[in-house]
């Protein structure tokens, strides 16, 4: 298929995961992908995994003064984005007891505000027919210990959705989200976890997810495509569970 064809995304948070696979898939159906990450190594890996249609910028979700730069930067390869894929993001966890203001405000900085100000700046380079897609989380449906501050930041961003979409109807510019599950990514990698405890988490959160088995970033870009292709013409305003029914099923 090519239902993007000559058309562009911008995917923050596209150097790695579920960020990365859309990139991949969205140029493997015609179109253009402008990534952003962190830091310049981590861009230019993935550029040269991604090929000749892939654009990268270096910029950081959760400083203001990357944000304010982000829709000059996408200029130099477009005026026209068809899909935000606001994907940028990583977890810290910590008890209620033990969560500092360096770790909330760290989250919310990147993963609220830096959400919210990410799409006010592109949006003037989004036409009617175009897409935002926002990444949540299933943890905004359950309580889970140790995840109070990244829930309420993932609830914040799902509040978006019903907000921004209300907002954009008009404009024809339709507003979604995805809900992801535990997905095979490198979220742990920023909590301060060693490689085994992260092993000794992930063994013990396989057992509690419906299909026995961690989700694909590849299963997460399918989603996001369907959502931001005219299939989905008429889906405005929808958080799209993608978890195997942990959310659902207890």
């Amino acid at each position: 298929m090519q239902r993007f064809r000559d058309k562009f995304a911008l995917i923050t948070g596209g150097t790695n995961g579920m960020g990365f696979a859309t990139a991949k898939q969205f140029i493997n159906e015609g179109g253009y992908a402008i990534i952003t990450g962190r830091s310049t190594k981590t861009v230019n890996e993935a550029l040269e995994q991604l090929g000749p249609n892939a654009y990268g910028i270096v910029s950081n979700a959760g400083k203001m003064d990357d944000i304010w730069k982000l829709s000059t930067e996408v200029k130099h390869y477009t005026n026209s984005i068809h899909l935000l894929f606001v994907n940028a993001g990583y977890g810290m966890f910590s008890g209620v007891t033990t969560v500092t203001e360096d770790h909330f405000d760290e989250l919310f900085d990147m993963l609220v505000k830096g959400t919210f100000f990410t799409v006010q700046q592109i949006l003037p380079l989004m036409h009617r027919g175009s897409s935002v897609v926002f990444n949540t989380s299933f943890v905004t449906t359950i309580g889970m210990a140790n995840f109070s501050v990244y829930s309420a930041a993932k609830s914040a961003v799902a509040s978006f959705i019903k907000t921004f979409s209300a907002e954009l109807a008009n404009e024809g510019i339709r507003v979604n989200g995805i809900s992801p599950g535990h997905i095979n990514t490198n979220i742990f990698n920023n909590t301060g976890l060693s490689k085994e405890a992260i092993d000794s988490a992930l063994q013990n959160i396989v057992p509690t997810i419906p299909f026995k088995r961690l989700g694909e970033p590849d299963e997460i870009a399918k989603a996001v495509l369907f959502l931001a292709s005219s299939d989905a013409s008429y889906i405005h305003g929808e958080e799209l569970r993608i978890d195997a029914g942990i959310s659902q099923i207890r």
